[in-house]
């Protein structure tokens, strides 16, 4: 029955969310990839890989933004279920979750995520290469990254403007390294392409998109006081600081996550099944009660 789950053709196309009743890691929130461990799961795991060079192993995370590309774009669907681990960064997916029967453990972020990765790093001796930002910031980084985890390599840096005639050569440089995490410090969707299309050519064993933790780390956009991302406000804090950038964009990605489960949401009220579409090869034996109603 796990194999019925994880195939992204089928849980793709489903649009609320479910969970099969063995209770498996990955399940399905309004068309996203979810998976549901825990940050001691999770960081054990990625150890385990790192000391059996048993990579690549690709991060990406699910927010509000993410399943408005996923229900807009069906390429960015198909990178998302090749991941192999979909994590929730934004916390009020974690609400919307129960709701639609699906228990995320907890949130994991990306900045956080990263910066427990660095102490990982720092106390097994891990390698570590950055990419993404401008130079400037990547430099502050690096300096902080020396000052703070003086025990993990730096295998390298590069920052993130480079054309894409010079992208073999920004792959061959990694790759020289034979770094064993990756952290991509660039937007969305910039760091899923590049980590779906170069994962197998890049000889990084855990690839982590980190958007714009780059930018945290040197200061230049502060986070959300914790209390206000427990409550699920860090997005407008984000707005706050950047307007003009942020503005539309949450506007336009919120609507269509709410959009996403306020329908999912009635389906699960009255009780129905899921839509499969037709056009979606059904599970073995024509199966679809794996499905959970939501």
């Amino acid at each position: 029955m796990a194999s019925l789950i994880t195939e992204p053709k089928q849980a793709a196309a489903l649009t609320g969310g479910y969970a099969p009743q063995n209770k498996p890691r990955r399940s399905i929130l309004m068309g996203c990839p979810v998976d549901l461990l825990t940050t001691e799961v999770l960081l054990n795991e990625l150890a385990h890989a790192i000391d059996t060079q048993s990579g690549p192993k690709i991060i990406q995370f699910i927010n509000g933004n993410k399943i408005a590309q996923v229900r807009q774009d069906p390429v960015m669907e198909r990178i998302m279920w090749r991941v192999n681990y979909a994590l929730t960064d934004g916390q009020p997916l974690l609400p919307m979750g129960r709701m639609l029967g699906v228990r995320i453990p907890e949130r994991i972020d990306g900045i956080g995520l990263m910066a427990k990765l660095l102490k990982l790093a720092n106390d097994r001796r891990y390698s570590v290469f950055l990419l993404g930002a401008k130079q400037p910031v990547l430099e502050t980084c690096v300096q902080k990254i020396r000052r703070d985890y003086p025990n993990l390599r730096l295998a390298g840096y590069r920052n993130g403007y480079f054309t894409p005639g010079e992208t073999e050569g920004v792959v061959q440089q990694i790759r020289a390294t034979r770094c064993d995490i990756l952290f991509l410090g660039m937007g969305s969707p910039m760091k899923e392409h590049f980590a779906d299309r170069y994962a197998s050519e890049l000889g990084a064993t855990v690839i982590q998109g980190v958007g714009g933790s780059f930018d945290v780390m040197a200061d230049l956009v502060k986070r959300a006081p914790v209390w206000i991302q427990r409550i699920g406000f860090e997005w407008l804090y984000r707005v706050a600081q950047e307007p003009r950038r942020m503005f539309w964009r949450y506007t336009t990605t919120n609507a269509t996550c709410l959009s996403a489960f306020g329908k999912a949401y009635l389906s699960h009220l009255g009780g129905r099944k899921l839509p499969v579409p037709a056009q979606v090869p059904p599970p073995p034996g024509g199966r679809t009660d794996f499905i959970k109603k939501a």
